[in-house]
């Protein structure tokens, strides 16, 4: 049976990926720095029929981690077969008043953890002509996004990456998948402190039906998911708006009081 490791896999749609993925049969490697949701994670996933559950608590915006955590995971469960890129979080603020060691570790876990992963996982799917990488990007990936500028700038990096290495591993059996919800309901808004903006409650999705999509997604070897009709036509529509009214729009949105 395939592993799948999953960062982020504590919470939020790391979690819902772990339950799904559980269902599904995977045997499972759950990262994330809260050891004591870790735990309740892994538990539940076995409730659901993952046939064997390890977890690793680690902080991977921390240097090197990316290297220990595949490590661990590799005696602990062998070969990753399944990779989710999940971790990461946003702030909410005006960016010269931000404290400048946040938005660095942001950039640290949200790309770098990102890149680190990617690269030491997929030469063993290469080797066996056969893998998935979903990397958790997000609509704010095709606008500016004024108040959460860095988290928009790290979304970008990740959606342009993932589909020039999708392109590039085309045809050799392992796919690379951008995933790309809208607004959903997990913890980002509250560790972002980002619960009060113009965002409608309409536009929020559950994480579970983001999961499913995001797993289809990858199983038809698609480079890019976003999810809900009503993301794609707003995502679409920034490539033929003039950008200074996309700018504005979002700033609007996402102003802070």
């Amino acid at each position: 049976m395939t592993t799948a490791l999953i960062t982020g896999g504590s919470s939020g749609l790391g979690y819902e990926f772990a339950l799904q993925l559980a269902v599904l049969k995977f045997d499972l490697v759950l990262v994330a720095r809260r050891e004591d949701k870790l735990k309740s994670a892994a538990e539940r996933s076995r409730e659901l029929g993952a046939p064997r559950v390890s977890i690793i608590a680690a902080d991977l915006a921390r240097p090197g981690a990316a290297e220990e955590v595949h490590r661990r995971a590799i005696a602990e469960a062998g070969e990753i077969g399944y990779l989710v890129n999940n971790a990461g979080f946003g702030t909410h603020g005006r960016f010269h008043s931000m404290p400048l060691e946040r938005e660095i570790e942001e950039i640290d876990l949200n790309v770098a953890a990102l890149v680190a992963m990617t690269r030491i996982c997929v030469p063993a799917m290469l080797a066996r002509r056969g893998g998935v990488v979903i990397n958790v990007a997000s609509t704010a990936a095709f606008q500016p996004v004024p108040w959460m500028a860095t988290y928009g700038e790290t979304k970008a990096f990740v959606l342009s990456f993932s589909e020039a290495l999708a392109e590039e591993l085309r045809g050799t059996g392992v796919t690379v998948t951008a995933l790309c919800p809208g607004p959903t309901h997990t913890e980002f808004q509250a560790v972002a402190h980002a619960n009060r903006t113009g965002m409608p409650e309409s536009a929020y999705m559950d994480a579970a039906t983001v999961v499913r999509q995001a797993i289809a997604a990858a199983r038809a070897g698609k480079a890019v998911k976003i999810n809900g009709a009503m993301n794609l036509i707003m995502a679409e529509s920034t490539r033929i708006a003039p950008r200074a009214l996309v700018r504005r729009i979002v700033a609007s949105m996402f102003r802070p009081d």
